[in-house]
């Protein structure tokens, strides 16, 4: 026993020296450890559902909520709310990028402090994330989650869910409504003064689509058969990979008609954008995202003759009156031509008709837009990437896309 004692106390002095020597580093790392093991007790880790769960957690590690705090785009952001003026709440942009934070408001340094680190290992929005919601109150603007804490109860949609050790189940009908989307979905808290302008959706209740009976999940969470648990028998389950700006998805979010009057020297094209989507279009991120539709006329030995553009999305204006991408410094918005749900948009374009050809090409395409913003922003996110200016978020992304050969009259 006096050799144990003396082992230990030896063990204790090491420490201390070692907590001294580094200026206390080891006893904030282990009280980071404390803090991410207390929240992943009540919140466990994806990587925890995944032992059983395997098909949903593979499906859902190529979505864009798997990157929800891992994004280049999301720690630049952050960075620059955190050091602007009104960046005193730490935990704003995390109510929507990792929500368990609601559960966990003294950890928000926590929360900070992995997402600056690059490599975050908690979940933003994962499994826990979801599927311990219990309810949403709609009464709040955005409407709130409320979380089952403390107990072992996941929550789904399934009525013949599997008895199993690791948890218990129950059939929510919350998880086949829209309700589930709204908190992240419906507007972005730093914007909140903005009122409608900052909604993302837009009237989506009041769209043909929710009037049929679509939820998000019909389009963004689509059936599929296939295994709920590892081993379970096959049955119709939801997809995990959420669907969206990414994915094929988007190949129905609108089509294109297109006309052209060629008269005399004069050429008219008229394009008509329909939204095949219950909700605003864009309705990411309501600063940067925008749609791009690009009219391309392509004359002789296919040189472009004429080119011309329409954006849709919305430009805010911060206290001095400046573009801003940034909805923490928006007070304004300057310009708002966002897609309304199920909207058609009537375009005109007029040039030149082409000469020295007997027919010439046009060219029409929708397009997510690659993102913008100031160059040093811009700057950061391409330094935070591993793909640098490859990064996918630097590209644009086609919708739909129209061609078509026109005759010159003569």
């Amino acid at each position: 026993m006096p050799g144990a004692w003396i082992v230990g106390l030896c063990v204790v002095v090491t420490v201390g020296v070692l907590a001294f020597s580094s200026g206390g580093s080891v006893s904030a790392q282990a009280q980071a450890a404390g803090s991410q093991a207390a929240v992943e007790k009540t919140f466990p880790h994806s990587n925890k559902c995944k032992r059983c769960h395997e098909r949903v957690y593979e499906e859902w590690e190529t979505s864009p909520l798997a990157k929800s705090i891992h994004s280049p785009v999301f720690r630049t952001a952050l960075d620059a709310y955190l050091k602007s003026p009104g960046g005193k709440d730490q935990a704003l942009c995390f109510r929507c990028h990792a929500p368990h934070v609601r559960e966990f408001p003294d950890q928000a340094q926590l929360f900070v402090d992995q997402v600056k680190g690059g490599d975050p290992s908690l979940d933003g929005v994962a499994c826990s994330q979801c599927h311990l919601i219990k309810q949403v109150d709609r009464a709040k603007h955005p409407p709130e989650p409320k979380y089952e804490v403390g107990g072992k109860t996941l929550y789904g949609p399934y009525k013949d869910f599997v008895q199993n050790l690791a948890h218990q189940s129950m059939e929510s009908s919350l998880f086949q409504k829209s309700d589930l989307c709204l908190n992240c979905h419906q507007s972005v808290p730093s914007a909140a003064n903005l009122g409608k302008a900052n909604d993302l959706l837009g009237n989506w209740d009041q769209s043909r689509a929710v009037k049929s009976g679509k939820e998000c999940q019909t389009c963004h969470m689509p059936q599929q058969v296939g295994e709920s648990a590892n081993g379970e028998k096959k049955r119709t389950v939801a997809n995990h990979s959420f669907p969206g700006r990414l994915g094929k998805l988007r190949q129905e979010a609108a089509k294109l008609d297109v006309r052209t009057k060629v008269e005399g020297d004069k050429t008219t094209v008229t394009v008509k954008v329909q939204s095949l989507v219950p909700h605003n279009l864009p309705a990411t991120h309501p600063a940067w995202a925008a749609l791009v539709l690009n009219l391309d006329i392509k004359g002789k030995n296919l040189k472009t003759v004429f080119s011309d553009k329409r954006v849709y999305g919305r430009t805010y204006l911060d206290a001095q009156g400046q573009p801003t991408i940034f909805d923490f410094e928006a007070v304004k918005v300057a310009d708002d031509t966002v897609l309304k749900p199920e909207e058609m948009r009537d375009e005109t374009f007029t040039f030149t008709t082409p000469k020295d050809t007997k027919t010439f090409d046009v060219e029409v395409g929708l397009n997510y837009a690659p993102l913008t913003g100031p160059p040093t922003f811009l700057q950061r996110v391409e330094a935070e990437s591993s793909q640098g200016s490859q990064d996918p978020v630097f590209q644009p992304i086609e919708i739909v896309k129209w061609t078509g050969n026109v005759p010159v009259s003569k």
